[in-house]
């Protein structure tokens, strides 16, 4: 009996020696592994900082510093694949693998976003600000706001089809989640749509004059546009009022841009004078007050019509061209004021509604 159990000790002993003589290699590797990582990204981060306090004498790159958290962000991720690899390889586990590969496709979303980021922004520094459209400046914006959204939502689709997730269920829920949401929130949806269709179609860009049919009562009901959003356009009136309309309301309203083509525009300006006036004088007085603003255009000419034969005048209507669609409420009061003033200096009446009473005495 006593032989026995030593000759069972002996063996059991020998196991785990075998045992141990197998595992103790391949720790003693994947130890060496992780503290040559660490050791090499130690010194990459000292190299680094040297490099990037050299590096800061030139203006690209004091503009662009964060492309230096970049790079240490991918050598970081490298020195991860690397180390990791070689740490499967030498374990085998296929678990592992997936887990590891999954997580890795997160992790270098990331670098993924960051890298789209600062390209965007390169791209509109350097380019979209310096086109005349304003379109472009909508687009990028829009691009920045959901980029990383987009590269992360790929990227979790990519972890669970390696994870041998079935990623059509999800798809198919989410399907069915965005019909619940849609039917939810149906005029949020409208007035996202209806953003995208303005950005498309452009009836106006961000700068331009509109008409605003919503503005408060006894206000400006025109302004410029400031912001196009997904759901709201925001325009500031001449009185300096916010007025922030859904875009699905835009959409369905005539929209007048005053704008859109160029900065002249034409104002017309009534006015009425007696019939006992000389039309060609009065013609001819109106034209010199025309001329005395500066920001009226000689070429086209400014022209005065007869509109009509009025109850008490005959109704003159001026026609003038400006070269800022923003000051035509200015021109409509300095040639008022000034017609009345050369009106007054010329005798010309501007009439006003007159009745003519008789009163008969019978005997």
């Amino acid at each position: 009996m006593v032989d026995y159990l030593k000759h069972l000790c002996e063996g059991i002993g020998e196991g785990l020696f075998s045992k141990w003589a197998v595992i103790y290699p391949v720790l003693s590797r994947a130890g060496l592994v992780l503290l040559g990582a660490l050791l090499v990204w130690v010194i990459f981060r000292r190299v680094m900082v040297r490099v990037r306090k050299r590096a800061q004498k030139y203006e690209f790159v004091r503009i662009n510093d964060q492309i230096f958290d970049l790079i240490q962000k991918a050598v970081l991720y490298a020195i991860i694949f690397t180390s990791g690899i070689y740490l499967l390889n030498l374990f085998r586990i296929p678990v592992l693998e997936k887990i590891f590969y999954a997580a890795l496709i997160i992790l270098l979303a990331i670098p993924v976003k960051d890298f789209t980021s600062i390209l965007l922004g390169y791209l509109e520094t350097n380019l979209v600000k310096k086109t005349a459209s304003k379109i472009d400046d909508i687009v990028f914006d829009l691009l920045s706001k959901f980029s990383g959204i987009i590269i992360f939502a790929i990227a979790i689709l990519l972890a669970l089809d390696v994870l041998g997730i079935n990623v059509m269920p999800f798809v198919a829920g989410a399907g069915i989640v965005g019909i619940a949401i849609g039917f939810a929130a149906k005029d949020t949806l409208s007035n996202l749509i209806a953003g995208i269709l303005l950005i498309i179609d452009r009836p106006f860009e961000i700068g331009d004059r509109i008409e605003v049919w919503s503005s408060p009562k006894n206000s400006a009901t025109w302004g410029d546009v400031l912001d196009i959003g997904l759901r709201a356009t925001k325009i500031r009136t001449t009185d300096n009022i916010v007025i922030i309309i859904p875009n699905n309301e835009i959409m369905m309203r005539d929209i007048i841009n005053y704008t859109t083509l160029s900065e002249d525009i034409r104002v017309r300006i009534p006015i009425g004078v007696s019939y006992d006036t000389d039309i060609r004088k009065a013609k001819s007085v109106i034209l010199e007050v025309a001329k005395t603003a500066e920001w009226v255009l000689k070429d086209p000419r400014p022209q005065v019509v007869v509109r009509q034969f009025g109850e008490s005048s005959v109704d003159l209507q001026l026609r003038v061209w400006i070269k800022d669609a923003r000051r035509r409420m200015d021109t409509i009061s300095h040639v008022t004021d000034k017609v009345k003033e050369a009106f007054d200096r010329e005798g010309i009446e501007i009439p006003y509604p007159k009745r003519d009473i008789t009163v008969t005495q019978k005997a």
